[in-house]
């Protein structure tokens, strides 16, 4: 290979797909220091990285071995889809305000540029989308070129682009996402679990829009740097690597429709704990 290995994987499901990266980005990742190394941490294991997850909705949803619990996973996706963190994002203009430089859903749905309004770009993709389901240019983007190349803590997510396709009579919604940096193994999953509910709202917009029925198709996710850090090799080959051998896939994997309702009863607590993180 002549620099960072390019690596493809499938699945039918999140919880496959995601499992197939981590399988293959060790097998065949590179070996490249990072920004956050410590002196004593080994380099990192990396790769641009494509996973594609032919039906996102399909069970098993989610894979037990990613760093977290169910509800984490629910306020993540609040984070994401609802914005219950964004009033955790800082003000540009004031350099003693150090909370957050950003929020996914902040980026996605209240972009702000100098001396423009405020842009909704999933409110506008989903105009596009209705309009014209065959656009190439329903897309959002999060990179503010003026904040981003000098802020400590840059977006990670870059873009999400979705066109509809008719197929045996049905509307489907294909959604591409791009990373520039994305931690495979401590964020990944919650990544893709999150932006596929995004992909669901979409839809669902979309068909309010349309008065016809779409439905999410098949999810591609994007790392230009796909990526174990060295400083939980450890953690990572004990844990995840060490349960391939010792359960099936369904003991590694849990159906999201088991556990939604436990989810969805932890949303009072989750909005009061993010309503208490800004006092």
């Amino acid at each position: 290979m002549n620099g960072i290995p390019v690596l493809h994987v499938e699945g039918n499901c999140i919880a496959r797909a995601w499992e197939n990266s981590l399988i293959e980005l060790h097998k065949h990742g590179c070996h490249i220091k990072t920004q956050y190394d410590k002196p004593e941490d080994p380099p990192s294991i990396d790769s641009t990285m494509l996973v594609t997850i032919h039906n996102p909705l399909a069970e098993p949803m989610i894979h037990k071995d990613f760093p977290g619990g169910p509800e984490d996973l629910q306020e993540y996706t609040m984070e994401v889809c609802e914005g219950i963190k964004d009033h955790l994002v800082r003000r540009p203009d004031d350099p003693e305000d150090t909370r957050w430089e950003y929020t996914y859903h902040q980026r996605l749905f209240n972009y702000n540029a100098p001396g423009l309004s405020p842009s909704d770009q999933i409110e506008t993709m989903c105009q596009k989308l209705a309009s014209t389901p065959y656009t190439r240019r329903a897309q959002s983007i999060t990179w503010k070129v003026w904040e981003d190349n000098d802020c400590y803590d840059p977006p990670c997510l870059q873009s999400v682009w979705c066109r509809i396709t008719e197929e045996e009579g049905k509307q489907v919604l294909s959604m591409n996402v791009r990373f520039r940096s994305n931690d495979a193994y401590k964020a990944a999953f919650m990544n893709i679990f999150a932006l596929v509910q995004l992909q669901k709202k979409i839809a669902e917009c979309v068909s309010a829009r349309m008065g016809t029925q779409v439905i999410p198709g098949r999810y591609c996710h994007l790392a230009d740097s796909y990526h174990i850090y060295g400083s939980y090799f450890h953690e990572f080959e004990g844990r995840f690597l060490g349960a391939l051998n010792k359960r099936t896939f369904e003991q590694r994997t849990m159906c999201y429709e088991d556990f939604r309702e436990i989810m969805e009863s932890a949303r009072p607590g989750i909005l009061e704990k993010a309503r208490a993180m800004s006092r």
